[in-house]
């Protein structure tokens, strides 16, 4: 399923990252004879996610707080990390995008959480140790 938005401009564009993931995310208005669709990568967001609750959820859940679930259509470019942190990103970046739309929808999100960033990275090895603290045991004699 391929949404034309070559002549519509986007109400919203804003960008989320999480961990290693960054998405970038447009919304748009319904037109008159279209459906509210969500596409990740130029693929429904169903099967994009593997039909995982847990990252449906996610994804669902600043349209579900607002009671907008069926009035935008949304493109989501996403790349970088698995597909927890493409999650991550993208609800973050679906919250900031809900924020330009409204700006009273601000206290609604942040009072969910949505519009924190997740600033928690991946620790990197060091030298010396097996990982990034895991070191070999210590023996005394």
């Amino acid at each position: 399923m391929v949404i034309d938005t070559s002549e519509s401009k986007p109400l919203a564009i804003a960008i989320g990252r999480r961990k290693e993931a960054t998405a970038i995310v447009q919304i748009y208005n319904v037109g008159a004879n279209e459906k509210s669709a969500i596409l990740i990568n130029n693929c429904l967001a169903e099967v994009f996610l593997q039909f995982n609750a847990a990252y449906l959820n996610a994804l669902n859940l600043g349209l579900l707080l607002l009671n907008l679930d069926d009035s935008y259509k949304i493109v989501i470019k996403t790349r970088g990390g698995g597909l927890t942190g493409q999650t991550g990103a993208i609800q973050l970046g679906l919250a900031r995008a809900l924020c330009k739309i409204d700006p009273n929808n601000r206290a609604t999100l942040k009072s969910a959480g949505l519009l924190t960033r997740d600033s928690r990275k991946v620790e990197r090895k060091k030298y010396g140790l097996k990982k990034a603290r895991k070191a070999s045991q210590y023996s005394k004699r």
